[in-house]
């Protein structure tokens, strides 16, 4: 009887250390996935980071990153810990798994208070960056960033045309153009010259509004892949206790 029990128990172990390990894999490839999101982040879009005055987008790609490496770390541990049946380790293990499930809680709670805040705060900085630093001397990377956004977004001004206006460029003597030329449909030089809807982005709005849905669609997405990663952790926090009971005392 106590030999079937002992068996019974040894097969639980046995399917455990396997699920825990599959856990393990999705876990990781989830942390790559996040790395992978905050890198893209800082390359790709690092341009319409730059426009901001705020630091708040360019960290929150560091802390992507971070959060990444922390989590493939994690499940490194977890494989290893899961192997080599260490019982200390599945506690090292469960308590990194506990931090990071806190810590996303805290982001998230803390990023639907201030949304609202870094909302206002981008729209302001949009438009004071592109009407203050637009073509100036010094300021090469934001005269480039706004032609790439304005091109890229098929948009003309921060929230339309008419801003720039006051643009310090615009208002030079030297320049005859209404707006830059990246506004233009078909970008070519001194296109800018006419502000005519058939000419520029003119109709479809400011970039504000667009680079906002931009910036959405990619917190959805991150929504969606920590709450896949909450849902993993519960899960692996729950397998980790269930072999930690079924496992004996390390040697050591």
């Amino acid at each position: 009887m106590e030999a079937r029990r002992e068996k019974r128990q040894t097969c639980g172990t046995i399917c455990l250390k396997y699920l825990l390990f599959l856990f393990n894999i999705l876990f990781w490839l989830a942390g790559g996935a996040v790395l992978g999101v905050g890198v893209y982040t800082l390359v790709e879009k690092g341009d319409y980071i730059s426009l901001l005055n705020s630091s708040y987008y360019s960290a929150s790609a560091y802390i992507l990153i971070a959060a990444g490496v922390i989590v493939t770390v994690t499940g490194i541990i977890g494989c290893c810990a899961t192997l080599k049946e260490m019982k200390s380790l599945l506690i090292v293990y469960l308590i990194l798994l506990l931090c990071i499930f806190l810590l996303e809680l805290i982001a998230g709670v803390l990023a639907y208070i201030n949304y609202k805040e870094l909302d206002d705060e981008l729209r302001q900085n949009l438009k004071v960056t592109m009407q203050q630093k637009y073509q100036q001397a010094g300021e090469e990377s934001i005269t480039q960033s706004v032609d790439k956004l304005q091109q890229e977004f098929k948009c003309c001004g921060s929230h339309n045309f008419s801003d720039w206006r006051d643009s310090v460029w615009i208002q030079a003597a030297e320049n005859d153009r209404l707006v830059p030329d990246s506004c233009c449909k078909t970008p070519s030089e001194l296109c800018g010259r006419r502000d005519h809807p058939s000419n520029i982005y003119k109709v479809e709005g400011g970039c504000i509004r667009k680079l906002e849905e931009f910036i959405l669609s990619q917190l959805y997405i991150l929504g969606a892949v920590g709450i896949g990663i909450a849902f993993l952790q519960l899960v692996g926090m729950m397998f980790t206790c269930c072999l930690y009971r079924n496992l004996k005392e390390d040697p050591y």
